[in-house]
């Protein structure tokens, strides 16, 4: 079973008519999800990818039963978008979008307290879950059902688990990346929580790197209760140099916090198993589910 997503998940995309969005909803459709309808405003009553578009989300929603959105906005407006999108009740919004404003991002954030609304991103690669829905720009080719459930701050390292994982002949209940950017929804605690929640997810695997706090989180709560499946991780960047941002702007150590290090030793201390390489997570993640039968 996968989480967030199902095969009842009818999907929106905010900003499709443009050519990102044009392009991933097309990807989308091909794997299979159910893309009801665009959101583009000053564009309704349009027809876009042979779906409707409409203004706003309130609307495509009624018209639609649209129950997740997939924003593709440019950073100077996708808090109005997102915004939009909670306000509308929408139960899952899923954020592509990077480098959206910080303050921005708080005014999101307040948006979402009390709400209806999951909200994963920005800078999210999206959510997947093998052979049921994709909603983002995740790679896909190497996936297939399975038992392990996978939350990362890397597109580009998720694509790479995807594969060792499937190679190793296991397979992904749902990989769910969290955004790169400092302020965003969903955090991993609480995809950790669903994973552990979901009957049918075996064994988790956390891909982290330099920059924040959230690994650390993920490690006090596992200490603070006992893991009922198998969790391992991957922390890249642990050669970073300090007080350098490192690609995307969640990836940034200052003054002692947020390296590699104290992330791993935090996960060890709370028996979560760390990958020694890059290439060893899939078979990391196959000796840990085969010790825990």
């Amino acid at each position: 079973m996968a989480i967030l997503v199902d095969k009842e998940t009818k999907v929106l995309c905010q900003g499709m008519t443009g050519w990102a969005g044009t392009h991933h909803t097309a990807r989308m459709m091909e794997y299979g999800t159910e893309v009801v309808a665009g959101v583009t405003p000053g564009k309704g009553g349009r027809t876009h990818l042979e779906l409707p578009v409409y203004d706003t989300v309130a609307q495509a929603k009624a018209e639609t039963g649209a129950n997740a959105s997939m924003i593709f906005v440019p950073p100077a407006n996708a808090a109005k978008a997102m915004i939009e999108a909670i306000e509308a009740e929408l139960p899952l919004v899923v954020v592509v979008t990077e480098r959206v404003p910080a303050l921005d991002m708080v005014r999101v954030r307040q948006a979402l307290d009390g709400s209806k609304t999951r909200l994963v991103g920005p800078n999210s690669q999206g959510i997947l879950a093998p052979e049921i829905c994709k909603i983002g720009v995740m790679a896909t080719g190497s996936e297939r059902p399975g038992g392990v459930g996978i939350v990362s701050r890397s597109a580009s390292l998720t694509s790479e688990v995807v594969a060792q994982i499937s190679g190793e002949g296991l397979g992904q209940s749902t990989t769910v990346g969290v955004g790169g950017d400092p302020i965003h929804g969903m955090s991993m605690v609480q995809c950790v929580e669903l994973f552990l929640a979901d009957p049918e997810t075996e064994g988790i695997v956390l891909i982290g790197e330099i920059g924040g706090t959230e690994e650390q989180e993920v490690a006090e709560y596992l200490q603070a209760r006992k893991a009922s499946k198998p969790v391992v991780a991957l922390i890249a960047g642990q050669y970073a140099p300090p007080e350098r941002r490192m690609g995307h702007s969640g990836t940034l150590t200052m003054y002692g916090r947020g390296d590699a290090g104290s992330k791993i030793a935090a996960l060890e201390r709370a028996s979560v198993e760390i990958a020694p390489s890059s290439h060893l997570v899939g078979r990391t993640i196959r000796d840990a589910l085969l010790r825990a039968r």
